[in-house]
Formats: C-alpha cells, structure tokens, sequence
C-alpha cells in the first residue's frame, strides 16, 4: 500500500534528525518470504514492508521524514529485510515484549522548548492516517466534529453522524455537493441543481428565502455558511464532508432540522504536498483543479494552503452549460507554541446556462435535449469570504477558540421555466423570473464566535466541557420579479412545439429580454445572538452522557415593495417595514453505552430553533419553525476500527411548518407541523486489505402532514420529495499483488424511490436506480504518483428526475457521462 506517514499534519510533529545506524533485533521472525517493494520514501517501504510480513511497526511519523529507500526484492527474512531497508537510516529497530516492532533513532538530541513530540504509529499492513493527511486512503474516520464542536470519536458520539472522507470523493471524481451527499443516508437532491437538499424528509433551504431572506444554509469548519437563493459551492478546497443527522441548533444556531451539512476545508501542512488533477468528461466537460501547501519559513510557524480550479462544461439539454472559477488561498501563523491563527479567503464565481426544469408527467415523452427555457436565460453566483480564526492553548486540557467569517454573495438570474405539469396535449404554463434586476443585490454574512473547551474530572466522572457564544448577521437586498408582462401566447407553451420568447414577432435574442422597472424589492437585516453549554461526560462502565442548552435571540427587519406583483399582497401598502423578535431556549442530551469496544448503543433528544418563515399575506414575518427528535441507534466498528456502521431509528417532528404560494415572491402560510419516522443505516471502511466501501440507506415509511388547519387536505398525505426507500452503495477494490499494484476498480448504485410533487399526493414521479463504475492505475515515479482515473455514472442511461419542486415540474439526472483525468501528487 502507498502509504505516506510523513505527511502528516505538521502542528503536532518535530523535526529531529537521524543519526546511526542499527540492524534490527534478533528476536524478529526469521522466516524467508518474498519482498517486492519499490524504491521511494521510507515510510512508505517500511508499510509495504508490514503488509508482506505481517509485523508490527510502530515509529513516529517525524521519525522517517525525508528519508528514502532503495527498495527490495527478493527473497528474506523479515530481520534481514528490515535491515536492508533501514541501512543508512541512521535507525534502530527493536521488538517489544508484545512482539511488535518500533524504530528508534541512535541517539537522542534535546528536543526544542515547547515541542511536542508525534504519537507512535502502529502498523499492521495498514497505515493509520491523520485525518488531514492528502495521501490518506480511508474510507472511514474515526472522529467527527460536527456532532459536538469538539473532536469526539464517532463511536463515543450519542448521535447519527456520517463522514464522507477525501478518498471517497477522489474515487468517485465528485465535482457537486449532490455527488458528495448521495453517501449518506436520508439526504435526497432538492432541486436538482445542487443548491438544496432534503434530509429526513426536509428541506436544507428555510422558508424565508422564497421572499428573498433566507436561501439554504450549509456549514463550513462549524460556522453558517448561508448562501441565500440560488447559491451553490465548490469543493475545491474540501477535504470531507460531515452530515449530522437531525436538529443541530443547540450548536450552531438557527437552522433547519433535518440535518447540519458542514463541508471541512484543507488546511496548510508543515509537509509540502503538490497537486494538479485535469479533467476531461462527456459533454464538454473540462475541469483543472491544483492543491498546494507547506511551509514557508524554516521553523515552519508560516505555512499556506493555495486551492485553485476551472471548469466548462455544456449540458445535454440545448443552450445548457456553465463555467465556474474558484480561488482559496490560506496563511496558517504559529504566534507562539501555544497560539495559532490562521486566515483563508475564497472567491467563486458560477455561471449556469439556461436551466430546463420540465413538467414532471413529461417524463420519458420528449428528449432530454429539449430546452424549454430561452437561450438567453442564465444565472451567475458569486461570492468572496474571509476568515481569521484564532486558537490559544492554555495546557493540555484548557483551549479558546475566535472565528471570524464575513461573506459578500450577489447573484443575478433570467430564467423561463415550466410553471406546472402538462395536459394530455402537452401544454403547460410557465413563468419568467428575474433576479438582481439594478445591479445593486448583495447577501452579505458576519459571523463571530468566541468558544472554551476544558477537560476536568469530578470523583469518577471525566468531563469535556463546551461553553461558547455566537453572533450571525445577515444583510441582504433582492429585487426579483417577472421578465415579461404576462402577455397573450406567451404565458403557456407546449411539450412537442415549444414557444420561446425570441422566436415571437419583433423578438430576437440579442434584444430580449428588455430591462424592467417594476420589480419586487427586499431588504434584510437578521441579527441573531447565542449562548451555548454542552458537556461530555465519561463514566465508568463505558457510559457516556450529553448534555447541552443554547439561549437564542434572534431578529428579523423586513423591507419589502411589492411594486411587480402587488396583486398578491392586496391588503398591504407597500413599501413596509416588518420587524420581528424571537427567543429560544434549546435543550440536548445522550446517553451512550459502550460493552465492549466494537459496540456503542445510544440514544438522543433535541430540539431545534429555526429560521423566520416568510411573509404572510399581510406583511408580517411569520413565527419562526421549531422541532424536536428522538434518536436511538446502535454503531459498531470492526476489522481493528477500519470498519464503521451506523443504524439509526429516528422520530423528528417540525412545528410552525410554512407554505409558499407560485410564483417565488409569493406570501407564506403556517400549515401546522409535519413528522418524519423511519430507520437509517451508514457503513463506511475497509473490509478486507484494499476492498473499501461506502453504503447508505434509508426507509422512511411515515413522512406526513400531521396537522393543517388551512389545507386539510394535505393532512395525512405524505411530505414532498420524501422517498420511502433511497439508498447508495459504492465499493472499491486495490490489488495487493505486486503485478497488479496500483490498480483500483470499483463499482456503486444509487436507488431512489417514488416521490410526490407537493403536499396533496396528486403527482408523482417514479424511482430510479443508476450503476456507476470507476477504474484508477497510480504508478511512483521517484517521489511523483500520478493517477490515471476514469469514471462511468448512469451507465445504462436511466432517464429519471433528480430535483423536484412542489408546483409540478423537475430537474433531469445526469445522462450516461464518462469523466476521465489524470492526477500529479509530489
């Protein structure tokens, strides 16, 4: 296995130079086997050298940097290998009393005031990685920090929490944050166009953004990343991704419940590591991405992290396609041995051509490549961000924590789109929208947290205390409305002779769409405060209990002109102001048994503050949603914790539930509350030497409307976009044999099941199922791997709609595409 232990994250290793030379100890098995390992570095001979051998080794990673190998081939002796392997090293090589083998240096130097020095690393034809190593192979990691702000094994976590580690979204050559999800159980594509998504049967995006407040809410590094409308995100510079199950509230603050999505970025390293992966895909698809970092001064207190990448791509519908630039350089700063700050800013710019939601019962009827928007129709997000966060460490037990983030989005969208399903003839309406109409939008986010974590003992209890406090400010201006008068012969089109707007008389596309200047116009300033406790407490017997409680006050100021559309709201005179305050007091806790060491059992109850509902036919902002869940689940890791599962049954209701009425821009109503109950299942790891896998699924059997005094009829139905049975199954296998070294195949389906449009189970759309394949060959060329990879996903083209919107009408999945590319790593 290429494994590479010297990349580890540099804050915790010490450079201490080898010096003599040793031969191993007698006491090592003399038994001659076959050797065959290339020539490259060190640490990655002595892990090839485990695998053959089947000893323990155990050396800590600082101990073999920069050191190489001349490799081996041939038959030996482990003693007669290992000694070969490490002559000139400057290394010993000892067997301890439980017969595994660690490596030492001749001789010790003083290390330098205010080290520390890097835990051992054991070995067993497997390399275990720092989670924030590049070359890291793991499908599974043991830890999450999404569940509790702090770094807590999954299995001592009395929650569902999945991550989807970077070797996953290398193998399966994710590029969309629908890609990445799909692993996890219970999060199915909202609209199709990677900018929201339903988790236990609810939606990431809070209602408020269809009046041009709110929009989806994501997380990055565990601070809200709100990217309002129709923003989306890069991975460029991700290094996983963490799903905690159900309401997340009590830590991150408002927020919708069915889940915290938090993307964790890459950060600097004290070992250089260089990267430039090029893609190249059906449809146009191209696709650079570069990753650099490692120090920049000799005592590595200055290191950076610069991500890059460029992507076009057409689409299979007409006039469809989209380019898309990311940037995201970083500055890690070591002030002292106990304080570091690091600052990183992104930019993103994504353009997207013409859009092609389709009424859902035409499904199958016309060809994929029929575009029933106009050419001229587009949408383009951008945004710059900026971060500084801080960490001071008083001791060992005792670290405070600053994180500062401010975000400046703006987006601009024209786009025509079916406005309901079709007739039996084929017709249909549809609408026109425009967003950002004077050029003057903006959704600009401030975020301030200021957190201590301390560990302490009481009597028997050992204790991981949390006590934080936040501060999120969104100020946003939208001006939308239609594109077009609804004008006679253009309100409707039809599914086999469709109309677009340029083709009508005295229209071209260069002249059309004509600036408007009657629009909609809203204006937000939502500044929230919260206070935050939570404690970890370990017991004796392998008990392990939660608890936490978060204060919340939050505040809504609404302007809103409805100069467009005033027909919808004809009890109010616009221009108006509305303001609204909310306070919450949110509670949390677990309980978590471990018997044995493979095993946990637990179970949780949460409540969740979420965000402002929208307007109301009258102007005013309404209550904000809430919810709460029960959880209980069993998670076990085997295969010496290489090996992760997770099943889950949960019962989540969400009250103060809200309605928005076509088109977007439309008043909102509170229907009551809906509930979601079903049972989840997550594995994640490694099963056998190189044969990997990642699984979700899902069975949801009850999501429904439980009360609605408005619309009665939607009681008892089943909740829109919320599939019964969905699942992913991805597995990967990388030959062991020497012949065969370096080659990967792989293999996944992905199955969703039925799902309706709205709340009234009048339209559905069936399931579907894809098979995606891979194949990967990486060759060492002296300290280069490079990495030959294709992909295969919808392999037997399944037309199917992957996004749905409540008022009829859906996105396609992607057709069958192939995307192959070629990675350079140093």
């Amino acid at each position: 296995m290429l494994a590479a232990i010297a990349a580890l994250c540099g804050s915790l290793l010490v450079a201490v130079p080898a010096v003599g030379t040793a031969a191993p100890d007698s006491g090592i098995s003399q038994q001659t086997m076959n050797f065959d390992i290339g020539a490259g570095s060190l640490s990655d001979a002595l892990l090839r050298f485990s695998e053959i051998s089947g000893q323990r080794v155990l050396f800590g990673a600082e101990l073999v940097r920069g050191l190489g190998s001349d490799g081996l081939n041939g038959r030996y002796t482990p003693s007669a290998a290992l000694q070969r392997l490490l002559s000139g090293s400057g290394l010993n090589a000892r067997q301890t009393d439980s017969g595994s083998i660690t490596l030492e240096k001749a001789a010790e130097k003083p290390l330098p005031s205010g080290a520390a020095t890097m835990p051992a690393v054991t070995v067993l034809g497997q390399a275990t990685y720092d989670s924030t190593d590049p070359y890291n192979p793991a499908y599974s990691l043991p830890n999450a920090s999404t569940a509790t702000k702090t770094d807590t094994p999954i299995m001592h976590t009395p929650m569902s929490v999945k991550v989807v580690p970077q070797q996953v979204l290398k193998d399966q050559q994710v590029v969309t944050l629908d890609q990445a999800l799909r692993n996890v159980s219970g999060v199915v594509s909202g609209d199709g166009n990677d900018r929201e998504f339903y988790v236990r049967g609810f939606s990431s995006t809070s209602s408020s953004g269809s009046n041009g407040g709110g929009g989806s809410t994501y997380y990055r590094d565990g601070f809200p990343f709100i990217n309002g409308w129709h923003h989306t995100v890069d991975l460029a510079n991700i290094d996983r991704v963490e799903v905690l199950k159900g309401p997340g509230s009590i830590l991150f603050g408002r927020s919708e419940p069915g889940g915290i999505i938090n993307f964790v970025t890459k950060q600097p390293l004290d070992t250089p590591y260089y990267s430039v992966r090029q893609q190249f895909g059906s449809y146009g698809h191209f696709r650079t991405d570069i990753d650099a970092t490692g120090p920049l001064t000799a005592n590595k207190d200055l290191a950076y992290r610069v991500n890059f990448a460029y992507q076009a791509n057409d689409a299979i519908a007409q006039w469809g396609g989209g380019e898309r630039i990311f940037a995201a350089p970083m500055l890690r700063w070591r002030i002292s041995d106990k304080t570091t700050s690091t600052f990183k800013l992104e930019y993103s710019d994504i353009k997207t051509n013409a859009d092609n939601p389709v009424p859902y019962n035409l499904l199958g009827k016309v060809p994929r490549s029929r575009n029933f928007n106009d050419p001229w129709a587009y949408s383009e997000d951008q945004y710059v961000m900026f971060s500084a966060n801080t960490e001071h460490v008083f001791n060992e037990n005792w670290t405070l924590r600053h994180r500062f983030n401010a975000s400046f989005a703006e987006v601009t969208s024209r786009n025509v789109a079916a406005a309901g399903s079709a007739d039996a003839s084929g017709n249909f309406g549809r609408w026109g929208f425009e967003q950002n109409f004077d050029g003057g939008d903006y959704y600009n986010n401030y975020f301030n947290s200021l957190e201590l974590t301390g560990k302490f003992e009481t009597g028997f209890a050992k204790h991981t205390l949390l006590i934080g406090s936040d501060y999120l400010k969104t100020d946003a201006r939208a001006t939308m409305g239609p594109v077009f008068a609804w004008m006679p012969g253009f309100e409707s089109s039809n599914a086999y002779q469709p109309i677009h707007r340029y083709q009508m008389p005295g229209m071209t596309v260069s002249n059309f769409p004509p600036q408007r200047t009657a629009f909609n116009t809203f204006e937000y300033d939502n500044p929230w405060f919260g206070f935050y406790a939570q404690d970890q407490v370990e017991l004796p017997y392998h008990v392990h209990l939660l608890g936490g409680l978060r204060y919340d006050n939050a505040n809504t100021d609404t302007y809103a002109d409805y100069g467009a559309i005033p027909q919808f709201f004809p009890s109010v005179q616009t221009p108006f102001v509305e303001k609204q305050s909310n306070d919450r007091v949110s509670p949390r806790g677990g309980v978590l048994w471990q018997p044995i060491p493979e095993l946990s059992l637990f179970g949780s109850y949460t409540e969740n503050f979420g965000a402002p509902n929208g307007l109301n036919a009258q102007g005013r902002v309404l209550a904000p949603q809430t919810a709460a869940q029960w959880e209980a689940g069993v998670k076990t890791e085997l295969f010496d914790g290489r090996l992760i599962t997770t099943l889950t049954y949960f019962d989540l209701k969400k009250y103060n539930l809200s309605f928005q009425d076509f088109p977007p821009g439309s008043p909102s109503q509170l229907i009551g509350k809906a509930e979601s109950r079903g049972l989840e299942l997550d594995i994640s790891g490694e099963i056998l030497p190189g044969w990997k896998i990642i699984a979700a699924y899902a069975y949801m059997p009850f999501a429904q409307t439980v009360e609605d005094p408005i619309h009665t009829q939607y009681v008892g139905k089943r909740l829109h976009n919320a599939p019964e049975n969905s699942g992913n199954l991805w597995t990967t296998y990388e030959f062991q044999q020497a012949i065969l070294q370096g080659l990967k195949l792989g293999a996944g389906v992905q199955a969703v099941g039925q799902r309706f449009l709205g709340y009234d189970e009048t339209q559905k759309t069936p399931g579907y199922a894809t098979l995606n394949l891979m194949a990967s060959q990486a060759w060492k060329v002296g300290q280069t791997r490079v990495t030959a990879q294709i992909n295969a996903d919808n392999l037997l083209d399944k037309t199917y709609l992957q996004g749905l919107n409540t008022y009829g009408v859906g996105t396609y999945g992607a057709p069958r595409t192939f995307m192959g590319s070629v990675r350079i790593e140093y």
